[in-house]
């Protein structure tokens, strides 16, 4: 490279850089979902981030359009085709596979994984993202589809959120399912038309008609499909319209009435088996579906042995952070520290430094002002770091032992010894 060409300080297309603001609003985040999915019992797991390819193109785990166009997949040095996982929810089927005799069930696990996908960016969605997945293992019980879909809402009502500022929406794969069977669809009908459920609010109301009519080439059963998406159709007289409605029924007893039964919510991925849902933001600026997820018992299958139920949902941090701001729900005061203290001068450094680490024994987060500057610049540069209080040191306070400790929101100070400005 010659001296005339520079690096660009721009990153990669579809990721981010966190710079200390941006830190602090996804540290929030995680530890938001942290807390909540602990207070449930949730379990923290992990596991790398890169992942043999075959487990996104085996039967029954593949999704063709993320498999073939959205995945980061290389050949490495040992000549082994991997992938930046997509996402978490193979990962964990194969852990809690590889473990089954160990484990005890059920389980409730969850994680925030770094996901990669290539496609296109845009407003909620981004090659890089991290996502809460929370699934329960080893329970067939409708209870565990509406726990964990209590334990989304409680997240989102973790950050301040009201009811009414998101609704929850659950559909049925087995309730879908059946009435494909009902229709007698083939193979590649039951694909195309479930993709074009899927991107029913993506598309206009012309194209859905018309693309329906193409795939199902049955003017009866065209009529029979459209009754059920405008929600006229008698869905009730199927059972597994009643296996639903247990879980909704469910939801409402436990203080989630906004759960409803959508038969438009249909999720991407084929491993689901049973319950879908997603929850979408009511904000009229940002009406999207802010998480979705459901149930697999299949999937661990895959891995040998008689399959695992499972139940889960993924959450984005991306949408989430667009949900918190469009409801403006974003805390003010996520940076900075207690204490910044400021010495007077050079002389003054050390002293300064004891100071910040009793500081810090008392539990409160503290740093020393090292720039050569006037102490006015130096409470500049605090306040531009969020400070919440200072602490100037100098000839007369060395001497005296006594301190002012000044809060930079409103100017109020208290004097006295260390010790006592910071009980």
């Amino acid at each position: 490279m010659s001296k005339e060409q520079k690096l660009s300080t721009e990153s990669y297309k579809g990721v981010r850089d966190f710079y200390p603001e941006d830190m602090a609003i996804q540290r929030y985040i995680f530890d938001t979902w942290a807390k909540t999915a602990e207070s449930f019992g949730f379990e923290r797991y992990d596991a790398s981030v890169l992942e043999l390819s075959e487990l996104y193109k085996s039967k029954g785990a593949e999704n063709e359009e993320m498999v073939n166009e959205q995945t980061y997949t290389f050949i490495d040095r040992g000549e082994r085709e991997v992938t930046l996982r997509p996402e978490m929810t193979p990962t964990v089927a194969r852990m809690v596979a590889g473990k089954r005799r160990e484990l005890t069930f059920p389980l409730r696990w969850y994680s925030i994984p770094n996901l990669f996908r290539y496609e296109r960016p845009q407003r909620g969605r981004l090659r890089e993202h991290w996502q809460l997945n929370a699934d329960i293992f080893g329970s067939h019980s409708s209870m565990a589809d509406a726990e964990i879909i209590l334990l989304a809402s409680e997240i989102l009502k973790g950050f301040g959120a009201k009811k009414s500022d998101f609704e929850i929406r659950v559909n049925s794969r087995k309730l879908w399912n059946a009435y494909c069977d009902s229709w007698k669809l083939s193979d590649d009908q039951r694909k195309n038309i479930s993709g074009l459920v899927d991107r029913k609010n993506k598309i206009s109301g012309e194209e859905f008609i018309s693309s329906s009519k193409t795939i199902l080439q049955d003017e009866t059963i065209h009529q029979e499909f459209c009754a059920l998406m405008d929600g006229t159709s008698s869905a009730q007289e199927k059972p597994e319209h009643a296996e639903l409605m247990n879980v909704i029924e469910s939801l409402h007893a436990l203080g989630v009435q906004s759960a409803t039964y959508d038969p438009t919510i249909m999720r991407g991925f084929n491993y689901y088996t049973g319950t879908v849902f997603e929850i979408f933001d009511t904000n009229l600026d940002n009406r999207r579906s802010l998480l979705g997820g459901g149930r697999y018992d299949n999937l661990t299958g895959l891995f040998g042995g008689d399959p695992i139920p499972a139940v889960g949902f993924g959450m984005g941090d991306v949408t989430m952070r667009d949900f918190l701001e469009s409801h403006s729900l974003l805390p003010q005061n996520l940076q900075g520290v207690d204490i910044a203290v400021i010495p007077m001068s050079e002389e003054y450094v050390a002293p300064a430094e004891k100071i910040a680490a009793t500081t810090r024994a008392a539990g409160k987060k503290a740093y020393v002002s090292l720039a050569d500057k006037k102490v006015g610049e130096h409470i500049k540069q605090a306040e531009a770091r969020h400070a919440r209080a200072i602490i100037v040191v100098g000839e007369e306070e060395i001497a005296s032992g006594i301190f002012t400790l000044k809060t930079l929101a409103d100017g109020s100070t208290t004097t006295g010894s260390i010790e006592d400005l910071l009980k």
